[in-house]
């Protein structure tokens, strides 16, 4: 109770001195307001000029922009929807301070406004300097972007692109920020349009952040506890749009950002002039009302720019030399395979990138970033690798992220693959790239990686052990958006992209995958039965695994993208989340949900509990025999132990995991149980009868176990309480 009050009399502070800043600043415009200055029939005045971006404030707007190389900058004005702006203001030189231009507007009519900045400068392209005072650039601080409402169509004119004010009075009342640590996480990674577009979703609202909301509920059964949201940053998805074979072919994903403060208005259900983003604000908010915290992919790598034959957006026309990483004669480095790479160490990057965060973090409450292409983030101004990335190590000890969530994509498109040697000073965790290779090459016969595999299933401690945070710095997934699905996994030995227009020359190659018998589709029962048995082995071993599981939606129900591994451009029933196979697959699914509710109820598959009290090691690994630990090549079966005194069920809390990933079935020999314990079988993805996981544990007489061909088992120590799945 105490806390409580304590908590409410400092938000009753907070809220008072919010409303004495107001009526200070109110004042202070008032006192002002006979010495204001005039400008194309609006009066003006000096600005904020540590405010970034476009602010409402009591009496007119606060304009804040900034450019090293700039001789001038003018604000543009328009209505909303007309193609002629106006009103142009001209920055008054006097309204810069070193580098920043800051100006207050009065008497705009917020509701209807749009606006943009041309900035003037001197032409040099071998030196990387772009400035020309015709091209209407977009604020880097938009925090909403106009014309991209309604998916599928063009903005104001090619390549033109205008910002709006935005109004915050969102109440997020006593929604708290991230507490779950990385080893408690299951994270679900998802499309916002497709996760819901289809109409067999059921929702109302289709491919928008409230048909999330909608699905709220499903989620919470499905029992994951973080959702991974791919790109909602604005940008064009008519960018590359193109016809093949019939189909309309847009930037379907959305990995390049036009705007990093703007969330993706085609995404919200509902109209939102000068209030973008309250509709994702109550999608997050539900969410984490429910348990479920919210990780953001976010793309710092590069931009919608592109190269020297890409639009002029934003960056190009304020610090093209700064903003990006050039060559010496001024052609731009491609790190990132999409024709730019952002500057991202350049100190005034840095601050970009770190105000950005902090925004969504302040601002949406999200509890996480997922860095695409995150080794781009270590490249010095010449795209050579750093040791001590500045931008890196800074993120690491920035305050305001102090609980955040920081997950990198260690690898870019130049050949730089960092994963288990990223900068993290203990605070980054990555995607596992090992794990999803050495696990997908196993499960589908590969006995020789065995060893890696093993490696894996037991935290990677050989990538993580060092300066990593352990089992905290593992993001382990076997498939997610760029791939195959689960489904396609054991459906496809090859990828199928013909539909992507590029004579099915894109997508990875090396995809682990087998089809089981039969390429594609079959009503074959005996090719049907091997494919979802294989699928249990995978997300069995998935939620076995020591460090943070991410899977990716759909594949709790089977869902198919048809053999398409690099689904990018395809805005239409090859990405779109087919809902019917939820019914279709339903004892799939709930097998999926168990293996998730059943990582929950045992925490010493997570993390390293207290000792054991029968003195069995946290970690041990073991072939078919109990007794022979070593994992080699030739090994068909892996057995991995996890062990741990659980304070909460006041009894060691051990886990036994099987492997058999040869077509043959296989004798294996549990080790002895504890004393005062038995073994009991949770999980055989080979029963025969169809049962597969076992609400109620099934005690075991004996510790011969026979392991089906290509199945795994898991099994407990019980010492007679029920603590299965309900």
């Amino acid at each position: 109770m105490n806390e409580y009050r304590r908590h409410r009399s400092n938000k009753k502070m907070v809220e008072m001195g919010e409303r004495q800043v107001k009526e200070l600043r109110k004042q202070d415009l008032g006192r002002q307001m006979l010495a204001l200055d005039e400008c194309n029939g609006f009066r003006i005045r000096p600005g904020l000029y540590n405010m970034n971006g476009a602010t409402m404030l009591t009496d007119g707007v606060n304009f804040t922009a900034y450019s090293n190389g700039a001789t001038s900058i003018t604000l543009v004005l328009y209505n909303r929807g007309e193609s002629k702006p106006f009103a142009e203001i001209p920055f008054p030189e006097s309204y810069r301070i070193g580098n920043v231009y800051s100006m207050i507007v009065f008497g705009l009519d917020i509701e209807n406004l749009e606006y943009c900045y041309r900035v003037d400068g001197p032409w040099d392209p071998e030196k990387g300097l772009l400035f020309d005072k015709k091209h209407e650039l977009l604020d880097p601080y938009a925090k909403a972007v106009s014309g991209q409402r309604i998916w599928g169509q063009s903005p104001n004119g090619a390549g033109t692109y205008r910002a709006r004010v935005v109004r915050d009075n969102f109440e997020w009342n006593d929604t708290s920020s991230s507490t779950l640590p990385m080893s408690d996480l299951v994270i679900y990674e998802l499309h916002v349009r497709g996760f819901t577009m289809d109409p067999s979703s059921g929702v109302k609202f289709r491919g928008t952040f409230d048909g999330i909301m909608e699905k709220v509920d499903y989620l919470k059964r499905l029992g994951i506890t973080a959702v991974e949201l791919m790109p909602i940053f604005e940008f064009d998805e008519t960018r590359d749009k193109r016809e093949v074979n019939g189909k309309t072919l847009l930037d379907y994903w959305g990995y390049n950002t036009i705007s990093f403060f703007a969330p993706n208005t085609s995404y919200a259900s509902h109209k939102e002039h000068n209030t973008e983003g309250v509709e994702l604000k109550r999608m997050i908010k539900a969410l984490k009302d429910n348990g479920i915290e919210v990780i953001l992919d976010v793309v710092f790598n590069h931009t919608a720019e592109g190269n020297e034959n890409g639009p002029f957006i934003s960056f190009k026309g304020f610090d093209n030399n700064i903003y990006y990483l050039l060559t010496p004669n001024g052609q731009y480095y491609n790190f990132s395979g999409c024709g730019n790479t952002m500057n991202c160490n350049h100190p005034i990057v840095q601050e970009l990138i770190v105000e950005c965060l902090r925004y969504w973090v302040e601002e949406y409450r999200v509890d996480g970033f997922r860095f695409d292409l995150a080794s781009i983030l270590g490249r010095d101004q010449d795209g050579s690798p750093m040791e001590r990335p500045p931008l890196i190590q800074r993120l690491a000890y920035d305050p305001i992220l102090g609980n955040t969530k920081l997950i990198a994509e260690a690898w870019d498109a130049g050949g730089m693959y960092q994963v288990g040697n990223f900068p993290a000073w203990k605070r980054w965790a990555e995607w596992n790239g090992k794990y999803r290779d050495d696990i997908r090459s196993y499960l589908k016969g590969d006995v020789w990686a065995a060893p890696e595999a093993v490696k894996r299933i037991t935290g990677s401690m050989d990538l993580y052990g060092g300066s990593y945070l352990g089992y905290e710095s593992s993001v382990n997934f076997i498939t997610c958006h760029d791939g195959f699905t689960l489904y396609d996994m054991y459906a496809y030995n090859c990828k199928h992209n013909e539909d992507n227009g590029w004579n099915n020359t894109d997508g990875a190659n090396d995809n682990r995958s087998w089809n089981c018998g039969c390429e594609g589709e079959t009503n074959d029962p005996a090719v049907l039965d091997l494919r979802f048995r294989m699928m249990r082995n995978a997300i069995t071993v998935l939620m076995c695994s020591r460090g943070t599981p991410m899977v990716y939606a759909g594949d709790e129900f089977g869902n198919t993208q048809f053999g398409n591994n690099n689904a990018y451009c395809q805005d239409n029933e090859i990405s779109w989340l087919n809902w019917d196979l939820l019914d279709k697959n339903k004892g799939y699914f709930d097998f999926y949900r168990n293996m998730i509710q059943f990582r929950r109820k045992h925490p010493a598959i997570r993390s390293d509990l207290l000792p054991a009290q029968c003195g069995y090691p946290f970690i041990s690994v073991h072939t078919e025999n109990p007794d022979n630990g070593n994992i080699t090549k030739d090994s068909k079966v892996i057995c991995v132990r996890y062990a741990g005194f659980s304070k909460k069920k006041n009894h060691d809390d051990i886990v036994y995991l099987a492997i058999n990933v040869f077509w043959e079935d296989i004798q294996i020999m549990l080790p002895n149980p504890p004393e005062n314990a038995y073994w009991a079988l949770c999980v055989d993805t080979g029963d025969e009868s169809g049962k597969y996981f076992y609400n109620r544990p099934t005690p075991l007489t004996w510790r011969n176990r026979t392991l089906k061909a290509r199945s795994v088992s898991v099994f407990i120590a019980s010492y007679g309480a029920e603590y299965g799945v309900n």
